[in-house]
């Protein structure tokens, strides 16, 4: 589990590409102070398990799932990224519960500066969009960030400059995709207001035949 608040940027060093899947290494000088063999790193946003750890470097093995479902297949070596360790219990919560389990992507249409903060703008599918809502939570890249505006096409956040300094989203440009996860409360919400539904239209679909329409006067 994370907080969506990056930690540093580090730099992919390789990428050892299989028929689906990957093996990354990747270097950061803060996420492996403390960090061990099995212990979880958010990688833009997405949650690895490290296999080995060699001076500041460490490696991950990418499934092909992951792959298809993130922005991972468009990096290469010398790519930055934004790392995060799995939280403590022990210290501030200073985002917003990040699973590190992407739910899809987006595509980021428009950077526009306002004073000192730069909207960003990204299009994704209606799939993404019915979780986003105004002034709720989104994670971009394994950013934590406030949603300030939401359409049904597109969303909007306002990135300030210590956000700009310490991640990689203002290096990105229109047409750019980026790793999306849904505030999971809402996705856990919808699963249990509509647990069990499914039977009962089946069970209603069911009963209607034509025993059932003659008992009722229909034939």
């Amino acid at each position: 589990m994370f907080t969506g608040i990056v930690e540093e940027m580090g730099i992919i060093k390789s990428i050892d590409k299989g028929a689906k899947s990957a093996r990354l290494t990747i270097c950061g000088e803060v996420v492996t102070k403390d960090s061990h063999i099995g212990d979880s790193i958010a990688v833009n946003g997405i949650c690895l398990t490290v296999t080995s750890i060699k001076g500041n470097c460490f490696t991950a093995d990418v499934m092909a799932e992951t792959m298809r479902r993130t922005s991972l297949g468009g990096l290469a070596p010398g790519s930055k990224v934004n790392l995060e360790r799995a939280m403590t219990l022990n210290g501030r919560f200073g985002g917003h519960i990040v699973s590190g389990h992407i739910d899809g992507t987006g595509t980021v249409s428009r950077l526009e500066r306002e004073d000192n903060a730069v909207w960003v703008t990204v299009n994704t599918t209606e799939a993404i969009l019915k979780y986003i809502i105004e002034k709720g939570s989104i994670a971009i890249d394994g950013i934590s960030l406030t949603v300030a505006y939401v359409d049904s096409s597109c969303f909007k956040v306002s990135i300030i400059p210590h956000t700009a300094a310490e991640t990689t989203l203002l290096s990105k440009k229109a047409g750019d995709i980026v790793n999306l996860e849904n505030d999971v409360i809402g996705k856990y919400v919808e699963k249990l207001m509509s647990y069990g539904k499914s039977n009962e239209n089946k069970q209603k679909t069911a009963g209607l035949n034509e025993a059932f329409l003659i008992e009722h006067g229909f034939m």
